[in-house]
């Protein structure tokens, strides 16, 4: 096997410019950046410039299938992402997909059973995984060392936006152009870390507020209920209108409470577990002491180029994927019931009615309209995808 794998990044938008700015950087360390694919010829021509060495395609059918490649990084818009995965996979390509996986669990559900019949990697870009903060909140929770999970709350709103912002494509904030919004384009991270970190709910009940804050017909304003099968409660909440917006996720198990910021951890640990110290107390109004610990990470947070790194190790060694893309369905799955449930105002049960689900999303697309485009680009602030 070769030392190094080739690969081409199809989609030269916010994401995939980054990724090439990456490979320029020396951070991809065993991949040859060797093709870059487009359908705007500027943003084509922009991707040249920055990769001179490598080819570039106005068709991702035909970066695929130009012998070129080993694997396809896909950083286009969210509804080709299951389709552009199964063709790479069908070419004998190896796949790393931007999240999300896909728009609705129907169709990413398919791809995934396709992938398992194929001897090429399928993973998904999960880059906040790398992050050491989550990470070892991860550790905490898996252990066991605090018992069960009981509540879950995670406040996660600095995701401020302007309407420039959703002005500057047409497709920006509508069903049939992005298929959602908050949860869809910025939180998929988020929705991801909870599940990854504290399992998958059972029931979602969600309030989806459409337009809220902007000038969209997508959600701006999220707050969802979910329960768990142990009996745990958690509540997300998720917005791009808040300013200052924050980021707290605070986990509260039989033995401790976890409070996680985005660059801290602080637990406050229990001398006695709360299921056993409420039946056993002698006062009915005294509560299990403890003490408020700062938790240590190791302080890596490798990001994008982690992941993309990961998957390289992985073909080229056997090495462990960040996120494999079969687990990019999860995630999904909390959105598209959130979105379900606010649409029929009633409480899911998983796992979701998937052709309700897209029955009901293809009513919105069938009257989704593009908005008039006031820029071409947008300034992004990666800041949160890029962990800085």
């Amino acid at each position: 096997m070769a030392d190094k794998l080739r690969y081409g990044i199809i989609g030269i938008g916010n994401m995939g410019t980054a990724h090439i700015k990456l490979y320029n950087e020396g951070k991809i360390k065993e991949m040859v950046l060797t093709a870059v694919c487009d359908i705007v010829p500027e943003r084509l021509e922009a991707a040249l410039k920055l990769a001179p060495g490598a080819k570039g395609f106005q068709d991702a059918s035909e970066l695929i299938n130009s012998g070129l490649v080993d694997a396809v990084l896909i950083a286009t818009p969210h509804y080709s992402h299951p389709s552009l995965s199964v063709e790479a996979l069908k070419g004998g390509l190896h796949v790393l997909c931007e999240k999300p996986a896909g728009v609705y669990t129907k169709n990413v559900r398919e791809l995934i059973e396709y992938a398992k019949t194929q001897d090429k990697t399928y993973a998904i870009m999960y880059n906040q995984r790398t992050n050491c903060v989550y990470r070892k909140v991860k550790e905490l929770v898996n252990s066991g060392i605090y018992g069960e999970i009981r509540r879950v709350n995670w406040i996660i709103t600095n995701w401020f936006r302007g309407q420039q912002y959703y002005d500057s494509g047409g497709w920006r904030a509508t069903w049939e152009g992005e298929g959602g919004g908050v949860l869809m384009n910025q939180a998929p991270h988020n929705l991801d870390l909870w599940q990854w970190i504290c399992g998958m709910p059972e029931k979602i009940t969600a309030f989806c507020r459409n337009g809220k804050w902007h000038d969209i017909e997508v959600e701006d304003d999220v707050t969802i209920y979910a329960e768990y099968p142990n009996g745990a409660t958690g509540v997300f909440i998720s917005s791009t209108g808040d300013c200052p917006g924050d980021n707290r996720f605070e986990i509260t198990l039989d033995r401790a409470r976890i409070i996680c910021t985005a660059d801290n951890i602080e637990v406050y640990e229990l001398e006695d577990s709360v299921s056993h110290y409420t039946y056993t107390a002698k006062d009915g109004f005294s509560a299990p002491k403890g003490k408020t610990v700062q938790v240590e990470t190791d302080g890596e947070n490798q990001q994008h180029a982690g992941v993309t790194n990961a998957f390289a190790a992985h073909i080229l060694h056997g090495e462990p994927l960040t996120a494999p893309g079969e687990e990019g369905i999860n995630g999904l799955t909390i959105c598209n019931a959130a979105y379900l449930s606010s649409w029929l105002g009633k409480t899911i049960t998983l796992p979701l009615d998937e052709d309700l689900y897209l029955h009901e999303l293809n009513k919105r697309r069938k009257t989704s309209k593009a908005k008039k485009e006031t820029a071409h680009t947008v300034a992004s602030d990666m800041s949160y995808s890029f962990g800085k």
